[in-house]
């Protein structure tokens, strides 16, 4: 008999050795658990693949040091490493394919400027998705919002940034995967124009919309990798811009327009050579010098005409995309038949099941698009958009992002991704500790003159964030009698003379706060101009003034509906009916956003 067998099983002393093993290998193992933890924690689940490209070697002196010598950088994981397989995020594709033979031309061109490559970082699966959360790999923790989306496809690059375990990342952008995740993040996204960066070593997604793009914490290394993927002449003198201002779309955004906008107005005027910001509603622009967009939205009323040609460029986008990545990925989906998470699966399906009419006219609405805004814009124009219109959302939300949250983001996105313009997504700070991001667009091609303008003006921009934050309200003009002045207002109303009824509501309501029909009357001329931020203001005002204005409920309905906010329209019109049952502007108003939301 083996001498274990022995052992007396009830000798206490036994036990207090088993124990105090036991005990050992569990603590050993709550150790390494923790260590496991703490990696994660260290890089933010940023990386999928750690590894070191060392630059190529300086040149002795009397030679100039490198540009990007001693910067480290991060790249997706759809851009080739010679020796390692390309994972576009995805273990399925990864699976089924052979290390890359080549590096791709823009990390060559990094490594011989002196920069190191510490790794390639987590993505959207195939880079369909835009919350940056990957089944596979794990979630990217936001360092600006832990609990909370990092925002993707290219999720890993901006989570390696904002916590500054490189100096920059590069990442690709067809659809606003750098600019949204630099937008959640709180760091600098640029989008270069469309074609003039080599994608050569990179996989595609819609050739028709794709970018490499990068994100940066410091805008002069945001600076200096754009000179050198660019190839720009640094002996090319720097423009003075002007800058346009697109109202209609800072109604989008949930940010007060004070606070953003005012930003970039001071920043101006501290700053030699730039001129007082001019306003414009983009919208509506698009609308007259994009004639082929008509077939593409619904038929919008009056006042929803600019946001509706907003929608549908998103609409051209989406349904680019799907042609194009459908032309690149059929085969291999068709033969491999991949087992994709529900969102990656649905946007797959979308894709590969999506017949467009006329593929011809999606090419002719992006090349009306760019010479549109080449036109407005030309060599030093600057449109100042908002970069997305909604807070990053929970990371652990059951529920997935809501059309009108979708519609919202990709409204603004999508115009330099259709155009092809240029675009910087820039840090404004926070509102209600959320990150506030907004961006600049300049005409394709104008890529040096929109970096040396962010170079110039971002620390001007990041002193007047504080400022912004801390001004106090406007104070309102004074008034006249106000019930003759709301007469005045309706037949400024009935005349379609829409500013002048404002002015004179406004003077009513100062003599008068209490009263709901001035903020309900002005909220109606409001609507007419567009300002659908302001009647929303107003309506909400004359709500809780008289819980039972029908009109106002009517009013705000149809301004949030225009602002894409379908769930709160849908409350709204809901309301109104409660109220008066039979009207029929909110009964038709309810039935089509049910449909829609549904």
């Amino acid at each position: 008999m083996p001498r274990l067998s022995k052992l007396n099983v009830s000798n206490p002393k036994l036990w207090v050795v088993i124990g105090v093993s036991v005990a050992g290998v569990l603590i050993l193992a709550e150790v390494h658990r923790r260590r496991r933890r703490l990696r994660v924690r260290e890089d933010f689940g940023a990386f999928i693949e750690r590894f070191e490209l060392l630059p190529f070697p300086q040149q002795p002196p009397p030679a100039a040091r490198l540009p990007l010598s001693g910067l480290t950088f991060a790249i997706n994981d759809n851009i080739d490493v010679k020796g390692y397989v390309t994972g576009f995020g995805s273990p399925e594709w990864k699976r089924t394919h052979e290390a890359a033979g080549i590096t791709a031309m823009v990390v060559t061109a990094l490594l011989k400027a002196g920069a190191t490559c510490i790794g390639k970082t987590v993505m959207d699966e195939l880079g369909l998705g835009f919350t940056g959360k990957n089944a596979h790999y794990g979630t990217p923790t936001n360092p600006k919002l832990p609990s909370h989306i990092p925002g993707g496809a290219s999720s890993g690059s901006a989570v390696a940034v904002a916590s500054k375990l490189v100096d920059f990342a590069l990442g690709t952008d067809t659809t606003g995967c750098i600019r949204l995740p630099a937008s959640f993040c709180g760091v600098i996204g640029f989008r270069p124009s469309h074609g003039i960066v080599s994608t050569i070593g990179v996989l595609p997604l819609s050739q028709s919309l794709d970018t490499i793009g990068w994100l940066s914490h410091d805008p002069s290394i945001l600076h200096k990798v754009g000179h050198l993927l660019l190839q720009l002449s640094p002996s090319e003198p720097k423009r003075m811009g002007r800058f346009l201002i697109a109202d209609d779309l800072f109604q989008l955004s949930k940010v007060p327009s004070q606070k953003t906008i005012d930003i970039v107005k001071r920043s101006t005027e501290k700053l030699s050579g730039y001129h007082t910001p001019l306003h414009i509603n983009l919208g509506k622009y698009i609308a007259t010098n994009v004639p082929s967009l008509k077939g593409f939205s619904e038929e919008p009323t009056r006042q929803q005409q600019g946001i509706s040609t907003l929608q549908a460029i998103s609409t051209v986008m989406f349904q680019l995309l799907s042609y194009e990545f459908k032309t690149n990925y059929e085969g291999w989906i068709n033969e491999v038949k991949p087992k994709f998470v529900s969102d990656v699966a649905d946007c797959v399906t979308a894709a590969i099941t999506s017949i467009p009419k006329n593929i011809k006219l999606l090419y002719k609405i992006r090349t009306e698009l760019r010479a549109a805004l080449d036109s407005l814009l030309k060599d030093d124009g600057i449109l100042v958009i908002p970069t997305v219109a909604d807070p990053p959302s929970k990371l652990l939300s059951k529920e997935g992002l809501s059309t009108e949250v979708r519609d919202r983001t990709f409204t603004l996105l999508s115009i330099a991704s259709l155009s092809g313009c240029c675009q910087a997504a820039i840090p404004f700070g926070e509102h209600e500790k959320y990150p506030v991001s907004v961006s600049f667009i300049a005409s394709h091609r104008s890529d040096k003159f929109l970096l040396d303008t962010i170079l110039d003006m971002f620390s001007s921009l990041q002193e007047e964030v504080s400022e912004v934050s801390k001004a106090l309200p406007l104070p309102d003009d004074s008034a006249d009698d106000s019930e003759l002045l709301k007469e005045k207002g309706n037949a400024a109303y009935k005349g379609k003379q829409w500013d002048k009824a404002i002015s004179y509501y406004t003077e009513a309501i100062k003599l008068n706060e209490m009263n709901a029909t001035f903020y309900s009357n002005r909220a109606a001329a409001y609507l007419e101009l567009g300002c659908f931020q302001q009647a929303i203001k107003d309506c909400t005002v004359a709500i809780s003034l008289n819980k039972k204005n029908v009109k106002a409920y009517l009013r705000r309905g149809t301004a949030r509906e225009s602002l894409l906010f379908y769930n709160d329209a849908l409350q709204d019109f809901r309301h109104a009916l409660i109220l008066e049952p039979k009207n029929k502007v909110a009964s038709q108003a309810e039935e089509r956003l049910r449909k829609l939301i549904s």
